[in-house]
């Protein structure tokens, strides 16, 4: 007998759990697919992340997991798996009701005889696929195939549309015009959950700027004396000529270079080391 929703919400009640635990089984069968393909999930599976499905339980991680052990140890047999990278959701079933289903054929309605197969939780697919001009997925026979099977990997939460063009852009770069169905199916197990920004075109270069000469050489001055001993450097010369001689050198070089204070302070520290003044 295929198992129902009231049959396994029966036997939830009925298994000795913890309250938390009962709740935890309520959740994930109330998000379980019953028909191939629901929600893009293989037939009696649930999907959730384990941070989504704390947040629905309001609990931790850390007891998520404990719950979670309770179950699989438990007479409901719950079992998860994570086949398809970090990025794919988990995956549950409540193994104790599991039935030998017969493997169900998906063909095609047109007469390219491609077939979609799930069998023993994996999916195949069959045919060939013809790298031509269409655009539009949902014209194709490979819409309700790619909605099917993309629950269960990396690629589960991209529209069908967008793995559908870069799966047609990904052949037609490298000249394919016929491809095996499972070249699709293999494409979507690797897809990238994170393509990165496109690069950006480098800016040309521009030729440095040419100084004018009483740039050059207020900048000279300045580059005579290390900015970071600059307060020693005000402090040895002002003991050397006085204060009243280092503020006129200061208002000097801000007439002739038009610079602010603190360059003419730095130029006039840099002329005071050239000069032998004051050490560097």
């Amino acid at each position: 007998m295929e198992p129902t929703t009231g049959l396994i919400l029966r036997r939830i009640t009925q298994t000795e759990l913890s309250v938390s635990a009962h709740k935890l089984a309520t959740v994930i069968l109330d998000a379980i697919a019953w028909k191939d393909g629901f929600n893009g999930l293989p037939r009696g599976t649930a999907a959730f992340t384990l941070t989504d499905l704390a947040a629905k339980m309001g609990i931790s991680r850390q007891y998520l997991t404990e719950l979670l052990s309770e179950l699989a140890a438990s007479g409901l047999k719950l079992r998860r798996e994570k086949p398809n990278g970090k990025f794919a959701p988990w995956l549950f079933r409540f193994a104790a009701f599991e039935t030998e289903a017969a493997s169900r054929d998906v063909e095609s309605a047109t007469g390219d005889r491609s077939l979609s197969i799930e069998k023993n939780n994996k999916t195949i697919f069959f045919g060939q696929i013809t790298i031509g001009a269409d655009s539009n997925v949902f014209q194709t026979v490979w819409a309700d195939a790619i909605n099917s099977a993309k629950g269960a990997l990396p690629c589960w939460n991209v529209d069908t549309q967008l793995i559908w063009d870069r799966f047609i852009a990904f052949n037609r770069a490298r000249g394919n015009d016929k491809v095996p169905a499972g070249f699709l199916l293999g494409f979507m197990r690797r897809w990238r959950t994170s393509l990165g920004p496109a690069p950006l075109p480098e800016a040309p270069s521009r030729p440095p700027r040419v100084l004018e000469p009483k740039e050059q050489e207020l900048l000279d001055r300045i580059k005579a004396a290390p900015t970071s001993n600059r307060e020693f450097h005000a402090s040895d010369l002002c003991r050397l000529i006085g204060e009243a001689a280092y503020e006129a050198r200061i208002l000097q070089v801000i007439r002739d270079f038009g610079c602010p204070r603190f360059s003419a302070s730095l130029a006039v520290h840099g002329q005071a080391v050239l000069a032998g003044e004051i050490e560097r």
